[in-house]
């Protein structure tokens, strides 16, 4: 079933298709937030690690609509896990506006903020600088529950949030995040995650949903198939199949012409949404584009690893050491 927009757990709606704008280059983002709100967008996604705000809140301007009208994202970076508040004033002041209707942990991973990168700091070994050893996401999560007080945002959320990662959070949480934004395609559709999400109130939002740049899952046979059933395109495919299943889409392109056509999501029949739902499994396909090396296992909660770290200190204090 075709939906336009979804309910929120704090009572209100987001916009079913949302413009993304991950890995837009400059000179292209205000153009495209400005084509994508004057021909029916009202939910656009940003977030600070895109580097790409001031133009975001370009295009919005440039609109012309009330920002009352619109739907805006944004997301906490790793480095200010221990300062979310510094880190959306700075996003605020980026894109010109008073609030966002969203704000998201962009990654449940803390890294260094003293580190040798603003961004990425690094370890001498060029893994990545994690700030785990006495913080962590759910301590982030209890700072940014704060911010709802503060009339800066409107819900709050995560990005990359495993079933584990989000079980941990709910134990403590007071307020349960409002939506889960994760990759989300034919070749990874998240089954378990979105029954589980929807169980807490919680809506997935999918991002890369056609496969990340240059759009790869398009071109899958499956995909081909059901489009020409349909008489739409393969891209519309791809959003349509998320969209039934409740899940929000967030489709990134700097063409008008294409930014136009995402916007059109169909219903698709029972039996195309359990092919895709399928395919990956059944194909040996299943994967993801957009895997950066944290170094931290996503399907393993906090706790699992607080245990397994205090298991391995009594072995070693017992003598059955094995690690050499």
């Amino acid at each position: 079933m075709v939906q336009t927009e979804f309910k929120l757990n704090t009572g209100a709606t987001i916009p079913a298709v949302a413009l993304g704008s991950w890995q837009s280059g400059p000179g292209e983002v205000a153009q495209a937030v400005e084509a994508a709100i004057k021909c029916g967008y009202r939910h656009v996604d940003g977030a600070f690690m895109y580097k790409n705000e001031e133009e975001v809140g370009q295009g919005i301007k440039k609109s012309g609509i009330d920002r009352k009208e619109l739907f805006v994202t944004t997301k906490l970076w790793s480095t200010y896990h221990r300062n979310p508040e510094a880190c959306l004033d700075e996003s605020l002041k980026k894109l010109g506006l008073d609030y966002v209707d969203l704000y998201l942990m962009h990654w449940p991973v803390p890294l260094n903020p003293k580190g040798n990168d603003p961004y990425l700091p690094t370890r001498p070994d060029g893994s990545r600088d994690l700030d785990t050893d006495s913080w962590s996401y759910i301590k982030t999560w209890q700072a940014m529950e704060g911010l709802m007080s503060t009339g800066k945002v409107k819900a709050i959320g995560v990005s990359n949030c495993s079933i584990a990662y989000l079980e941990e959070i709910l134990k403590i949480a007071k307020v349960v995040p409002a939506c889960d934004q994760m990759e989300v395609h034919v070749l990874n559709p998240e089954l378990k995650l979105n029954d589980f999400c929807k169980s807490k109130g919680i809506v997935l939002q999918a991002y890369s949903p056609l496969g990340s740049t240059g759009s790869p899952l398009m071109k899958e046979q499956i995909v081909q198939d059901i489009a020409k059933k349909h008489d739409i395109e393969a891209g519309n495919v791809l959003l349509s199949y998320l969209n039934n299943r409740g899940i929000v889409v967030l489709p990134k392109s700097v063409t008008p012409s294409r930014i136009e056509k995402n916007l059109k999501i169909v219903d698709l029949d029972k039996e195309d949404i359990e092919a895709l739902n399928k395919f990956a499994k059944d194909s040996g396909k299943l994967k993801r584009f957009c895997n950066p090396p944290w170094g931290v296992d996503f399907k393993v909660s906090l706790a699992t690893l607080m245990s397994t770290s205090l298991k391995a200190m009594c072995a070693y204090d017992s003598g059955q050491n094995t690690m050499g």
